[in-house]
C-alpha cells in the first residue's frame, strides 16, 4: 500500500448498545462524512442487522432464542413450541399451543399438482435441487400470502413455510427410493408426521417409537435458528429486494446446500467412512496435524463457538439415547466416534485451538441410526432451520429501518484506459 493508502485518520461516530453482546459502531455516514467504506471480508465484523430472535456468546458457549436458553427449549419444549416461539416472542400457552398445532398440520399437505415437480427430476437427483426448486415454486400455488406489505399474508406465508418444507423433503427422499409418496397425517406430531412421511409404505405403516421422534424432535430445535448465519443472511439480503418469501426461504436452502455450512453432519460420516476403525485414527490424526494434508477434522470447532458448542451436549446425551433404545452399541461407528471424541479432547494439539466437538459431530450419528440416508441430512437442516429463517425475514420486512442490501467492494482493478483498436493490439 502507498503512503497515502495508509495514512491514519481520525473520525467520530455513536456507539450503539445492544443488550447484551458487544456493542457496534455506527458508521453508516461514514461514506458521506469521511468518503470512505469499511473493509470486512465474510461480514465477520459487521452487524447488518438489528435482531431480537437469537443471541450467541461462542466465548462461553450460550445459545438463547428469545432469552431462553436451548439447554431449556430442547429439554422442555417441542419444535412446534420453539417454531411459535421464534415467530412471535413468547412462549404459548396451552391454547396457542393447540390451535397454533392444528393450523400447522393443515398446512403440511401441498397442492397436489405439486407432485408433478418430482417427475422433471432424475430419480438419483439430491434432495436438495428437489427442495430449493419445489420452495421457490410453491409461490405459483399460494397466491394469497405474497403480499409482503400486509402482516396478515406474511405470518400466512411463514405458517404454510414452516409446514410444507417437511413435506417437500420427505417427498424428495421417496422420489429418490421409488416409493410411493405418503401423505401427511394430522393426528401426529411435527417428528412423527415426518418419520411416518420417510419410512410409512403401502402394506406397512410406520409407527415411531417415543423416544426416536423425541430425538429427530430435538435435532429440529438445536437447528431451527443460529443468529446471523451465511444461510439466514441470504434469507434477509433476497428479502430486502421485496422477493416473495417462497423466493427468500429457497435462497436460504441453495445457501445451507454448500458443504461449509448445512453438509457438515453428512461430512463427519464421510470421515469415519475414510478412518474405517480406532485402529486408524492415530494416524488419521497425524494427518489433521501436518497443514500439508489438507485433511481435516469434520465436526470439531466451530465458526462462532470458541468453546464447547452448547448443542453438542445435548446431541451427545440424545445419542446415548438412541444408540440405548436401538441396541445398537456394536456399531462400528459408535466406537470410531466415541474413540476419537476422547483422543481429539484430550490431545493438547486440539485443547489448544478450542477445537471441541460441535453439534454436526453427533447429529449425523443420530440420523444414521435412525435409518436416515446422508443424502438427506441436509435437507434435514432445512427442515429444521425454516422455522429461524421465516422468524428473520418477518422481523426484517417489520423493521423500518430494512433497505435493499448493497455491500460495497475495495476495487483492485485497472484505472480507467483507452480502447486499442484489435489490429494495434499486442
Amino acid at each position: 500500500m502507498t503512503d497515502e493508502a495508509s495514512e491514519s485518520l481520525s473520525f467520530t461516530f455513536p456507539v450503539i448498545h445492544g443488550t447484551m453482546g458487544p456493542s457496534v459502531l455506527d458508521h453508516r455516514r461514514l461514506p458521506q462524512e469521511a468518503g470512505l467504506f469499511t473493509f470486512d471480508p465474510g461480514f465477520g465484523s459487521t452487524a447488518a442487522c438489528e435482531s431480537k430472535i437469537t443471541f450467541i456468546d461462542g466465548e462461553k458457549g450460550i445459545l438463547l432464542h428469545r432469552g431462553y436458553p436451548i439447554e431449556q427449549l430442547a429439554l422442555q419444549t417441542d419444535y412446534t413450541e420453539t417454531s411459535y416461539l421464534l415467530l412471535y416472542g413468547e412462549l404459548p400457552n396451552k391454547e396457542q399451543y393447540e390451535v397454533f398445532s392444528a393450523d400447522m398440520a393443515t398446512q403440511r399437505l401441498l397442492h397436489e399438482q405439486i407432485r408433478n415437480f418430482f417427475n422433471g427430476f432424475r430419480r438419483d437427483a439430491h434432495p436438495m435441487p428437489i427442495l430449493c426448486g419445489t420452495v421457490a415454486a410453491l409461490s405459483a400455488f399460494y397466491s394469497d400470502g405474497l403480499n409482503i406489505n400486509d402482516p396478515t399474508q406474511r405470518d400466512r406465508s411463514a405458517r404454510r413455510l414452516i409446514a410444507k418444507v417437511p413435506t417437500i423433503a420427505a417427498w424428495a427422499y421417496k422420489y429418490s427410493r421409488g416409493e410411493p409418496f405418503v401423505y401427511p397425517d394430522e393426528s401426529l406430531s411435527f417428528s412423527e408426521n415426518f418419520l411416518n412421511m420417510l419410512f410409512s409404505r403401502p402394506g406397512r405403516h410406520y409407527k415411531a417409537d417415543p423416544i426416536l421422534a423425541r430425538a429427530l424432535d430435538r435435532i429440529f430445535i438445536l437447528h431451527a435458528d443460529h443468529e446471523q448465519n451465511a444461510s439466514t443472511t441470504a434469507v434477509r439480503l433476497v428479502g430486502s429486494t421485496g422477493a416473495n418469501p417462497f423466493a427468500c426461504i429457497s435462497a436460504g436452502i441453495a445457501a445451507l446446500w454448500g458443504p461449509a455450512h448445512g453438509g457438515a453432519n453428512e461430512a463427519v460420516l464421510n470421515m469415519f467412512d475414510h478412518i474405517g476403525s480406532k485402529e486408524g485414527i492415530p494416524a488419521f490424526l497425524a494427518k489433521v496435524k501436518d497443514k500439508q494434508s489438507g485433511i481435516r477434522l469434520m465436526g470439531f470447532g466451530h465458526r462462532v463457538y470458541r468453546n464447547f458448542d452448547p448443542r453438542a451436549k445435548l446431541m451427545r446425551s440424545t445419542y446415548y439415547e438412541v444408540i440405548e433404545t436401538l441396541n445398537i452399541k456394536r456399531d462400528p461407528f459408535f466406537d470410531l466416534a466415541m474413540e476419537l471424541e476422547k483422543i481429539a479432547t484430550e490431545d493438547e494439539y486440539f485443547v489448544h485451538r478450542k477445537l471441541y466437538p460441535n453439534v454436526d459431530f453427533y447429529s449425523g450419528l443420530i440420523l444414521k441410526a435412525l435409518g436416515i440416508p446422508t443424502s438427506m441430512f441436509t435437507a434435514l437442516f432445512a427442515v429444521a432451520r425454516t422455522a429461524g429463517w421465516v422468524s428473520q425475514w418477518l422481523e426484517m420486512m417489520a423493521d423500518p429501518m430494512t433497505r435493499i442490501a448493497r455491500p460495497r467492494q475495495l476495487y483492485m482493478g485497472e484505472k480507467p484506459r483507452d480502447v486499442i483498436p484489435m489490429a494495434k493490439r499486442v
